[in-house]
């Protein structure tokens, strides 16, 4: 597939990100999506192939490895980086929506359309929490499908219609596993950059409130 939409779904959400959101759309385009593209792809892209059972029985290797990879660590990660992009569209939309309401009223209405407050600070926190939410349920989905994110050399399968419990290697298991670990810690370092960016605009916000009643008060 061609990843050129969340590229540039990435670029137009930088415009209107804090410091903390660039850093994350570096995180996601650099060490998420470029490293997927260029290495991580290529990895698993013949794993099936390459898993073997010491057994030919007819039926028993795909049964095997259907149970230990029900989906496909690639797939799953396209997935990941597809859904936790997709709530920076809310923002995008936000913007959008600003810009042509002024051009509909062909008036200024708002300082800068982009500048994160009101209306539009309230869809950037939702998205933050979309974001982290997105990142943590995937975090858990891999854990769970793939007992932990270890990559064994061999594994023992007794599924029908093996006839007996039988020995099957996984190619690569090394490889797969640093891959793995880079990429769940780069998830992991996402998550961390969303609550931080989270708690800087909610402080913020407080912050701002707080001096406004102050200066009310004390008119």
């Amino acid at each position: 597939m061609s990843w050129g939409f969340l590229r540039d779904l990435l670029s137009g959400v930088n415009k209107y990100s804090t410091g903390i959101g660039r850093i994350w759309v570096a995180v996601v385009f650099i060490f998420r999506l470029l490293v997927y593209i260029a290495a991580a792809e290529n990895i698993w892209k013949y794993e099936h192939d390459e898993f073997e059972c010491n057994i030919k029985q007819p039926g028993c290797e795909n049964v095997c490895f259907d149970h230990f990879f029900p989906i496909s660590h690639i797939r799953l990660w396209a997935l990941q980086l597809i859904v936790v992009s997709t709530p920076s569209l809310l923002v995008v939309f936000h913007v959008a929506y600003r810009e042509n309401r002024e051009k509909h009223h062909n008036q200024k209405l708002y300082k800068s359309p982009g500048e994160i407050d009101g209306g539009l600070l309230c869809t950037y926190l939702i998205s933050l929490i979309l974001k982290t939410g997105f990142e943590v349920v995937f975090l858990v989905l891999f854990y769970k499908l793939y007992n932990g994110f270890k990559v064994p050399r061999l594994v023992k399968c007794d599924i029908r219609p093996c006839p007996n419990t039988v020995d099957c290697y996984i190619s690569k298991p090394t490889e797969k596993m640093i891959f793995i670990c880079f990429l769940v810690a780069t998830s992991c370092l996402c998550i961390v950059l969303n609550l931080s960016e989270l708690s800087y605009l909610i402080f913020k916000h407080s912050i701002k409130c707080y001096l406004k009643r102050y200066i009310k008060k004390h008119q």
